[in-house]
This record gives structure tokens, C-alpha cells and sequence, in this order.
């Protein structure tokens, strides 16, 4: 099984994908906090025979994100979820194939944003997923951060029936409290409690990127756009946080580059 993960991870870097964890589907049976999943929430209850779920990463790239809202943002969004999909649906196959019952979970289990407004839930959490393999921890904006990426980062799962050494659990808390994702969101979605205390107000969430989506701009973004956490900060030099306040004139190129992105190809409307 050590040779089978290792196959697996090379499998997933020559799809382009560059983030992995491995979880046993016990770990939701042994709930980390309260409040916790619900059992019909979770692997075994949607795939019986499942024994390992498999976490595969993908970036959103930092200096898109800092558009948003904005159509590039949106495709941006769009691609990463296709990507995932196909990813997982892939690795699903090829164990499938080698002989071990697999099966791939859709990145957003939803069929429109507009169905989350009376039912803001899923029927399996990714961000759960990624946090019981070892990829992250939660942040005070409810969504994964993780060294790399910060909360810049999509997930998709895969269950299988393969018994695989899990990852451990990632210990600490990347989250540094700043925040900055509680003071910028424009629906005040987020009570800055931190995770699981200060859950997300879903619906007022559910509510901006249904307004943004008639528009072509949806996720909204910004509470990912202003989390300092992340090696793509580096990357991209985007480590002095103060380039996302405004009245920054030393700072005026990169805020009308984003301006001019947010101008073209989605519908009018004032930019949180």
C-alpha cells in the first residue's frame, strides 16, 4: 500500500495537480470539534465500502483572486472546479482499474447557487476532507488554509475501497486572526469567531454571489483575496497586506489594474 500511495501522488503530479492528502473514512467517526458532520455526511454513508478518501488540491492564482469581483475571477473559478473534476474523476478510474472500487465526488455538489439560498449545505464537505488529511486548517473566514495557498485553493475527493496510510492531521492554526476577511465582507457574513464557533451566515453569503453570478462575477472572492497566509504571497510579492486599503497611492498601478479587469465583461455595478 506504501507503493500504491506513492503511484497515486505521481499519478496526481503528471495531471498537473500539486497538492495530495490521504484520510481513513474513520477519521469522521471521530469528530475533532463540535459542531461536527452529520453521519449521513459522511464517506461511508455515501460509498459503504469506501476506506480511504483521497484530497486533490488546486490553486486559484493570487493576482486573478485580487481582481475579484470580476470575470476573470469567475472562468478562473470555473476552470480550477473543471479541472478538479476531471482530475478526481481520472484518479477514480485508474484505481479503478488496478482493482480497487473508487468513485470521484464533484468538487460543488449543488446544481445552482440558487438552490443554497433555502438549502446552504452539500452532500459531502471538501474543506472537511482536505482538513482530516493533513492539508490545512480552518481560518476565521470558514474556508481551508494551508501553507502553500492560504485559502487560495480548491478541493476535490476521491473514496476508495484501497486501504491507504493516512496523513496526519495538520496541527496548529495557520489562521493569525488579522481580520482582514471579516472587515471586507461586504454582507458581514462572517461574525470573526473563528472556526467552529463563528460559522458563516450561508444565506447573506448565498445572497452576494447570486447578485454577483447575474453578472458573470460570482464567487465573490474577497475574503480569500485578503488572507496574508500563503507561499503564493512570495510568489507573486504580495506580502505588504496594505496594497488592499484603499487611499493607498503608492499602490495606484496595481488598484487600477483591477479596476480595468473589473470593467470588461460582466454587468455594471458598483464593486465591493
Amino acid at each position: 500500500m506504501v507503493q500504491l500511495k506513492q503511484r497515486i501522488i505521481r499519478k496526481c503530479k503528471s495531471m498537473g495537480v500539486p497538492m495530495v492528502g490521504f484520510a481513513s473514512s474513520e477519521r469522521w467517526d471521530q469528530p475533532p470539534f463540535q459542531p461536527w458532520i452529520p453521519e449521513e455526511f459522511r464517506p461511508r454513508a455515501i460509498l459503504p465500502e469506501a476506506k480511504t478518501v483521497i484530497v486533490l488540491g488546486m490553486p486559484v492564482t493570487l493576482p486573478v483572486v485580487e481582481t475579484a469581483p470580476s470575470i476573470a475571477h469567475h472562468q478562473l473559478y470555473k476552470t480550477v472546479n473543471e479541472l478538479l473534476d476531471q482530475s478526481t474523476y481520472l484518479l477514480s478510474n485508474y484505481l479503478n482499474v488496478m482493482g480497487y472500487g473508487s468513485m470521484f465526488v464533484p468538487r460543488d455538489g449543488y446544481g445552482h447557487l440558487s438552490l443554497l439560498k433555502d438549502k446552504p449545505i452539500v452532500f459531502f464537505s471538501q474543506r472537511h476532507a482536505a482538513f482530516l488529511a493533513g492539508l490545512g486548517t480552518f481560518g476565521v473566514n470558514n474556508v481551508l488554509l494551508t501553507k502553500e495557498y492560504g485559502s487560495r485553493v480548491r478541493f476535490g475527493s476521491v473514496f476508495t475501497a484501497a486501504e491507504i496510510d493516512p496523513d496526519p492531521i495538520m496541527e496548529g492554526e495557520l489562521c493569525i486572526r488579522c481580520m482582514r476577511c471579516v472587515k471586507v465582507c461586504p454582507v458581514k457574513a462572517l461574525p470573526g469567531q473563528g472556526y467552529p464557533r463563528g460559522l458563516t451566515d450561508k444565506e447573506a453569503c448565498a445572497r452576494r454571489n447570486l447578485y454577483l453570478l447575474e453578472r458573470y462575477e460570482a464567487p465573490c472572492g474577497l475574503c480569500i483575496k485578503v488572507c496574508p497566509i500563503g507561499e503564493d504571497r512570495e510568489l507573486f510579492n504580495r506580502k505588504d497586506m496594505t496594497i488592499y486599503d484603499d487611499g493607498e497611492a503608492r499602490h495606484e498601478a496595481l488598484h487600477r489594474a483591477w479596476r480595468h479587469v473589473q470593467s470588461y465583461g460582466s454587468g455594471p455595478h458598483t464593486h465591493a
